[in-house]
């Protein structure tokens, strides 16, 4: 998710933890560090745009080295933050412990949510797992936390039960994140009806992938892969009937097969465990990966070098495209979301 996303959901986190135990104030900006802590790893250089971009959320996210780092943070927190408690004051250590625990695991979860990958195993495996049920920037879950956090801001200076709001705010937060895993769900079941009838989801070793679309859980992206073509829809819950018009896009078999065992491409196949692209322009070969964004719009496109530095083993991957959009503007992503199709499909699927 977003970096705002992150440090207001991990200062929601740590007050709620925290309670009356210290100050609202150091509460929420402990947690905000929190949630900001383990997205750092985008500072380290991997060595080239493809490694850095398959690297990031890895060891950072591991489960494994956040729960052994938390008990640590908490004792530094501890006496940094209440260095000047009163003799007799309880030890927070643990509290604050327990605190940047909850702050770390619940920016590795919602991270995992994206489509983006998070390799929260790690060091046993670098399986990137993601749900692609949420948009790395979503309103309807970041502004409910933010509100709540500010709402038991202004309350605590009035000298009330301050909790209640962010308490409902998180609460809030998960549901959301239910909501979004159930909508998901039921964009596949129509998916997969859809790719019957168009005879894609008969097509040997096809792949379906559901995305939530920029903003919202409502309109949805739907991807198939197959060998040979990546096939795009979209399906808002507000569309009337099921059926998804798709649009075809050769992947590239020839050059995929051709440097199957370039480590960059190797690397990209890993991470996204399938939906990525090889082509030929001017003389350049790009390797796209198409989770994140639509067609042509992409956020995560790579310069390999030239096919003679392919088969030569030659590559020095850069990022020629970083793209958030969705190939839309702001009001013809609200006209599709409500169910109006603004446009046509590029070409008809014949598969």
């Amino acid at each position: 998710m977003d970096s705002l996303t992150q440090a207001v959901l991990g200062a929601s986190v740590t007050v709620a933890v925290m309670g009356r135990r210290t100050s609202f104030a150091k509460a929420a900006l402990v947690g905000a560090v929190a949630g900001t802590v383990p997205d750092l790893d985008v500072l380290i250089d991997h060595g080239d745009d493809l490694l850095n971009m398959v690297r990031h959320r890895a060891e950072s996210h591991a489960l494994f080295f956040l729960t052994l780092a938390a008990p640590l943070l908490g004792w530094l927190t501890h006496k940094l933050v209440d260095r000047k408690a009163p003799a007799g004051a309880p030890n927070l250590t643990a509290r604050w412990s327990l605190a940047w625990l909850l702050a770390l695991l619940t920016h590795v979860g919602i991270d995992a949510m994206t489509s983006y990958g998070t390799q929260f195993l790690q060091p046993f495996t670098d399986h990137a797992f993601a749900v692609g049920s949420v948009f790395i920037i979503d309103p309807l879950y970041t502004l409910p936390l933010l509100l709540g956090l500010l709402w038991s801001g202004l309350r605590t200076r009035r000298g009330v039960d301050w909790r209640g709001p962010n308490r409902w705010a998180l609460i809030f937060s998960c549901c959301y994140l239910l909501w979004s895993v159930g909508a998901q769900h039921q964009v596949r079941s129509v998916a997969q009806q859809a790719l019957a009838e168009q005879g894609v989801h008969n097509v040997p070793d096809a792949q379906l992938f559901v995305y939530a679309t920029p903003f919202n859980t409502v309109l949805w992206r739907v991807l198939a892969i197959t060998p040979t073509h990546s096939y795009e829809g979209f399906y808002s819950l507000l569309d009337q009937g099921q059926h998804i018009p798709l649009t075809a896009t050769e992947r590239g078999q020839e050059y995929l097969q051709r440097w199957a065992s370039v480590p960059a491409v190797q690397a990209m196949q890993r991470f996204t465990q399938g939906p990525i692209r090889m082509e030929l322009r001017n003389g350049r070969v790009l390797l796209t990966d198409l989770r994140m964004g639509q067609e042509p719009h992409y956020s995560f496109v790579f310069d390999l070098g030239t096919p003679a530095q392919l088969d030569a083993g030659q590559t020095q991957p850069h990022k020629v495209s970083a793209v958030l959009s969705s190939g839309l503007d702001l009001a013809g992503l609200v006209d599709r979301i409500l169910g109006r199709d603004l446009r046509a499909p590029v070409a008809t699927v014949h598969p």
